[in-house]
């Protein structure tokens, strides 16, 4: 008896532990990515449309010839549409194609800089293999980096663009002699613009760079360590650099480029740079679709781990989504990830939302808090870069898919006011404390089903904001993002009637 009390003592204890172990983890699930009505999610299906207007739109004034849009949240696919043309142009001067090829869900797209997002989580992979510390110098690890002022350099300077490297090399590496090996050894011999951890300059030298660290540790080129280590993991069977050649009718076309002598890039990667170190650099050379990049943001906001393959520790998560540049505001930055970025995040910038964009047209957003991603892939260097900015369309489609989240009720209104106020948006306390009091009150009468009077106190909501602009108590930005969500709102309620 006393063996068969002992025993079941320790599968008590055993099964308190795996409790706690499941609490200790939180928010660490594994969530898949599975289609879903917006509804399911509490989310609001209006503004998700009014995305296509917004892309139409964008597409009509030849922002960009074509686009995929990709919306979900808490693992809910709640949006996944393409636009306009994948290949249209035969060249600079927007000669059009016989057959113009359109854009679909599962075009493959040059990814540009969200490149370097595969980059860091490459390299934080070697740092969970205890390969490195984050600030070791990089030339503990590859010697001939140590030269020009380079010794004291280290790979999370690197990782956060505060290493002191210009913007980009100081040649362009196609014309450099030598091949691969020959450019890359060109990189490592460049020289600093600022010194280390001074300044903040977005560089692509710094993930030229990580990409020879991540060969020089693994013994494996590039291409290779990303696919057998987070892409074929991952399922991501349309993400690679190179694409073959076979893929070409399903790749978005990018630029004409008369002086690279490639005439229309079309299935090869656009950046020059990557193009001339064979398709495989740190900074560019990517190509992925809406669904697999999708999966990428999901593995991140399930804290390292998706349909089962873990393929970063949460610890490498948490480093790579904490802000590394407090002595630099505006430019939050974690370990690869941009954080909290409002010019291309809109109002799903927080301090720890991530995101990348890419000189292609590409953007994405993930939100941890919001269990939200968003991406926008488009082609609008095609077929020349000579064209207006993807930015105002990059924040619409966040502003949107925002809206679609915060306009579900009141309640999740208030939450956005909270999050306002947090950004200073209020002259006062007491001007956000009324705003929410207001939402408070409709949110009473939405428990209820009492139509009637949650629009009544919807027009006396916007009664207020209009009150609080005149007044200047609230920021411009601010009373049209609430102005906007509580006409979403209001329509919600109105076609209850």
């Amino acid at each position: 008896m006393r063996r068969q009390g002992k025993s079941f003592l320790l599968i008590l204890i055993f099964a308190i532990s795996i409790i706690f172990t499941n609490l200790e983890v939180g928010q660490a699930s594994d969530q898949e990515l599975v289609p879903g009505e917006p509804a399911s999610v509490d989310m609001i299906d209006n503004p998700l449309q009014d995305i296509d207007y917004a892309i139409d739109q964008a597409i009509a004034e030849q922002v960009m010839p074509g686009a995929v849009v990709f919306v979900a949240r808490k693992g809910k696919i709640v949006k996944h549409e393409a636009y306009g043309y994948a290949a249209r142009y035969t060249d600079a001067d927007f000669t059009e194609m016989e057959q113009p090829i359109e854009m679909q869900k599962d075009t493959i797209v040059d990814m540009a800089s969200i490149s370097k997002l595969f980059t860091a989580t490459a390299v934080m992979q070697l740092w969970d293999q205890g390969m490195f510390d984050l600030d070791d110098p990089v030339a503990d690890y590859i010697p001939e980096f140590a030269v020009n002022g380079k010794e004291s350099v280290t790979i999370r300077q690197l990782l956060t663009h505060t290493s002191g490297f210009a913007p980009s090399p100081s040649r362009s590496l196609y014309l450099i002699e030598g091949g691969r090996d020959g450019r890359l050894d060109f990189v490592l011999n460049e020289s600093l613009q600022n010194p280390p951890n001074t300044e903040y300059v977005y560089s692509d030298v710094n993930y030229l760079t990580l990409g020879i660290l991540i060969e020089r540790l693994s013994g494996t080129r590039q291409d290779h360590f990303v696919a057998d280590h987070i892409t074929d993991p991952l399922g991501m069977e349309d993400t690679m650099y190179n694409p073959s050649s076979t893929l070409r009718e399903r790749i978005a076309a990018t630029e004409y480029q008369p002086w690279t002598n490639r005439g229309l890039v079309w299935g090869s990667v656009h950046d020059e740079n990557a193009w001339s170190l064979d398709g495989v650099a740190g900074q560019a050379g990517i190509f992925s679709t809406a669904a697999d990049l999708a999966t990428f943001a999901q593995m991140m906001l399930n804290k390292g781990v998706y349909s089962g393959e873990r393929v970063l520790s949460e610890q490498a998560v948490e480093l790579m989504n904490t802000n590394w540049n407090d002595a630099f505001p505006g430019q939050d930055q974690g370990l690869g990830w941009e954080l909290n970025q409002s010019w291309y995040m809109d109002n799903l910038a927080e301090e720890n939302t991530m995101g990348h964009t890419g000189y292609t047209g590409t953007s994405i957003v993930a939100s941890p808090n919001q269990e939200t991603i968003a991406i926008l892939l488009t082609n609008r260097v095609h077929p020349t870069r000579e064209t207006v900015s993807t930015n105002p369309i990059r924040r619409k489609v966040s502003e949107l898919t925002a809206a679609a989240i915060h306009a579900w009720s009141a309640e999740s209104m208030k939450a956005q006011v909270e999050i306002l106020a947090r950004k200073g948006a209020f002259t006062s306390e007491r001007a956000a404390y009324m705003v929410k009091l207001h939402l408070t009150a409709i949110s009473r009468y939405e428990e209820i089903k009492d139509t009637e009077k949650v629009m009544k106190h919807l027009q006396g909501f916007q009664d207020l904001l209009d009150y609080q602009k005149q007044n200047q108590l609230i920021s411009e930005d601010a009373y049209t993002t609430l102005i906007n969500d509580s006409a979403y709102l209001v329509n919600k309620w109105r076609l209850k009637e």
